[in-house]
């Protein structure tokens, strides 16, 4: 199992009037980034936002500049809001990141689970979904040949034009990142694309029947079972002690958690409930370090899946106690994972 974690990063959206601070905290994500690397994780993930409480609305250009302090870490986007980006530009900028990282670029396209970038890039909501299926597929098309022909609605056609640069890569790996709906599960399925779901509420075991769909899919449209691979991607943070992290954890979280609440019409996140999320089944890991390695084991009972990914900064955290957590991640709990074989198992 792969193992790795992503970012939004994360920023107050009441303090940085003058970038400032977005300065310090895009200097703070490049160090976890490459403490990530250090510590032999798989994947670094960086996601697109366009809100004052994140400052990455651009992965690409983040993944650039990581690629030239890191060595081996993949490096990807989690996710690149595909509906509302032109797949040519975003084809070309994770190219010149594989350039710059000497293959180690990928992508996750997604939806996006925030609506900013549909009125900012001149999008109507109403064309949410026709919008990601046509903009995957010609995506796909740039990924398979240097030149393309493809006509689509939402986007002037190309006529036998080249698309440049080429990855290092004989491909860039393209994953599809959904949150939960059925829809998305049997996309990537009869894609034969990778699939990363992000689970940050609930219970785990809810999403069995949603990859279920997906394994069920994909190996009814004839694809190869060698190459499905399932990624997993959920909060996350440690410490020393389950009180510690928990204690912690709480503040940040439940800050982050109740702002978007109230946008989105959610219940304000409370301890009871923010401990009720942090049991052994369910969607939100927090914990010691042997903890946070029973549930991620307790993941791989339920999904079968390649690939694990924490986002650990959920709420503006300290930055040394986020780099003691990756600390933790890297050395206690990466190990005992790779130690299980789990893999073998499946």
């Amino acid at each position: 199992m792969q193992l790795g974690l992503y970012s939004f990063a994360e920023l107050s959206p009441s303090t940085d009037t003058r970038g400032i601070r977005g300065q310090q905290r895009m200097a703070e994500l490049l160090e976890e980034i490459k403490l990530a690397d250090i510590l032999g994780l798989d994947i670094y993930a960086v996601g697109e936002h366009h809100r004052p409480d994140f400052i990455a609305s651009s992965p690409a250009v983040i993944l650039g500049a990581a690629a030239s302090i890191t060595n081996k870490i993949r490096l990807s986007s989690a996710v690149t809001v595909l509906s509302s980006d032109d797949p040519v530009r975003v084809f070309q900028q994770f190219s010149t990141v594989d350039l710059l990282s000497n293959g180690r670029a990928e992508i996750m396209a997604g939806r996006g689970s925030f609506i900013e970038s549909f009125p900012l890039f001149g999008y109507d909501l109403n064309d949410y979904d026709t919008l990601f299926s046509e903009k995957l597929e010609l995506l796909m098309q740039l990924n398979e040949a240097d030149r393309v022909i493809w006509k689509g609605k939402h986007r002037p056609p190309i006529n036998n034009l080249g698309v440049f640069p080429r990855p290092v890569q004989d491909s860039l790996p393209i994953w599809v990142a959904a949150g939960g709906t059925p829809d998305s599960a049997k996309r990537a399925g009869k894609l034969g694309l990778p699939l990363a779901l992000a689970i940050i509420g609930g219970s785990l075991e809810q999403f069995v029947p949603f990859i279920s769909l997906y394994k069920k899919t994909y190996l009814e449209s004839g694809h190869d079972p060698k190459n499905m691979q399932v990624g997993i991607n959920c909060h996350l943070y440690i410490a020393d002690t389950e009180k510690q992290a928990a204690d912690e954890s709480y503040g940040p979280y439940a800050e982050v958690m109740s702002r978007i609440g109230r946008e989105r019409g959610w219940a304000p996140m409370n301890r009871m409930g923010f401990d009720q999320m942090r049991t052994p089944k369910g969607s939100l890991f927090v914990g010691s370090p042997q903890q946070i390695i029973d549930k991620i084991k307790y993941v791989y009972e339920l999904f079968g899946n390649t690939r694990f990914l924490a986002q650990m900064s959920v709420g503006p955290m300290p930055h040394e106690k986020i780099m003691h957590s990756i600390e933790l991640f890297g050395k206690v709990v990466a190990p005992a994972i790779r130690s299980m074989n789990l893999e073998n198992d499946r």
